[in-house]
């Protein structure tokens, strides 16, 4: 390969600019969180797992040629800073700037979202066109920032049930459990459903729970244990 061959217009396609808004929404998320603006911190999680859902159809759309995997490795990369910073990030600022929970306990937490996230990620990347199935190994790793997202959003955020299920979820997502991809359209579409009036500044609120995102994590938290379940049964 030629220095002139190497140049970014020549690897990037329409799929990775996705990628990259990803990527730019949880570095948004990231500054929120340090600002302690942890709603829309929240927010642009959920923003950065719409355009992480939507670049690998994208690519297939547009028959996409990446012999060099350029785009798998961007994807990743996204990935590992909107699911594994950005959670980690939020999780530490809105325990240690409300809570008396000792902060070496956070810090060490936070730091296992993101060392899993990259663990999994890494080895996705190794397997992918190495093993016979269509499933996911292993939580997938937008989950631990989405149920983060709308545990917060929910309006039932406890810090200490944060820590335990973030501890868990980063487990899990280095596992070799098998988690099935999404494709119950019905389940996708209230789904897209929930998330638009999540957004909508009108809010779906009743005794001070919003139910929306009340939905949608339960909507998760019932894909993450059931398929934990059924590994085990």
């Amino acid at each position: 390969m030629k220095i002139e061959d190497t140049s970014i217009r020549k690897f990037i396609a329409i799929s990775d600019i996705i990628s990259l808004l990803n990527m730019s929404c949880g570095f948004i998320s990231i500054l929120n969180s340090i600002n302690q603006n942890f709603e829309l911190a929240a927010l642009f999680m959920i923003f950065a797992i719409m355009f992480d859902s939507v670049d690998g159809w994208v690519a297939r759309k547009i028959n996409r040629n990446d012999a060099l995997d350029f785009g798998k490795n961007i994807d990743s990369l996204s990935d590992a800073v909107s699911f594994g910073v950005a959670p980690a990030v939020f999780l530490y600022s809105t325990i240690n700037t409300t809570t008396d929970i000792i902060q070496p306990i956070t810090i060490i937490v936070g730091l296992l979202i993101v060392i899993c996230g990259v663990l999994r990620l890494t080895r996705y990347n190794v397997i992918a066109d190495k093993i016979e199935t269509k499933d996911f190994i292993g939580f997938p790793i937008p989950g631990i920032a989405f149920i983060l997202a709308t545990l917060y959003l929910s309006g039932i955020y406890n810090p200490y049930l944060a820590l335990i299920l973030s501890i868990i979820i980063s487990l899990i997502m280095i596992s070799t459990i098998r988690y099935p991809k999404f494709d119950n359209i019905p389940t996708l579409a209230v789904s897209c459903i929930l998330i638009v009036l999540l957004i909508l500044p009108v809010k779906f609120v009743l005794f001070n729970i919003n139910i929306p995102a009340l939905l949608l994590l339960i909507f998760c938290l019932y894909y993450f244990i059931i398929n934990l379940i059924k590994n085990y049964a």
